[in-house]
């Protein structure tokens, strides 16, 4: 058998994807060392709408890959966190970059649902909450994850909006 890192510790088995650990690890490291060089990074919760009825086996595989490719730095991230969400970290980026990835990513999103809807019958809605931050040694990291979570939650209230970004000072 040829060992895979596709398949190895760090990944989530179903997508391909980081886990939540290693991301959660990758993260904390990324924080401080942009501390350090005073940049700024922005966390990004995923939240792909797939009922479960929809027996598609390999959907969840096929949407990260068209989150992944909207991703076209080799430092930004994603990690599936648990069954309906995802995050991905984007590194040394400013406002105007994080808005450039949302923007990226809903088409993206778009395009998976025009090429699969075909064939399957079957859109993905989503919400993508985003939260820029320039770390400082006074913030808590855990204050980025609380506030892109609370974001993503008023999102899940709001049927029209799909996207938004707030800026922690």
């Amino acid at each position: 058998m040829i060992y895979s890192f596709r398949n190895s510790g760090f990944r989530d088995p179903e997508t391909g994807v980081y886990n939540q650990t290693y991301f959660m690890e990758v993260f904390n490291r990324e924080w401080h060392r942009h501390i350090r060089e005073q940049q700024s990074l922005a966390l990004l919760y995923l939240c792909p709408h797939i009922h479960e009825t929809v027996k598609q086996p390999h959907l969840l595989e096929f949407f990260t890959k068209q989150v992944q490719e909207a991703l076209l730095r080799a430092t930004d991230l994603i990690a599936r966190l648990d069954h309906n969400h995802f995050a991905l970290g984007l590194f040394n980026i400013d406002e105007e970059g994080t808005e450039v990835v949302l923007k990226r990513i809903g088409q993206h999103i778009q395009d998976f649902n025009q090429e699969f809807g075909k064939n399957h019958k079957l859109k993905i809605d989503y919400k993508l909450a985003a939260c820029l931050c320039l770390p400082t040694q006074e913030q808590k990291i855990e204050s980025m994850f609380n506030n892109v979570s609370k974001l993503s939650q008023e999102l899940e209230r709001s049927p029209q909006q799909s996207q938004a970004l707030i800026k922690l000072q």
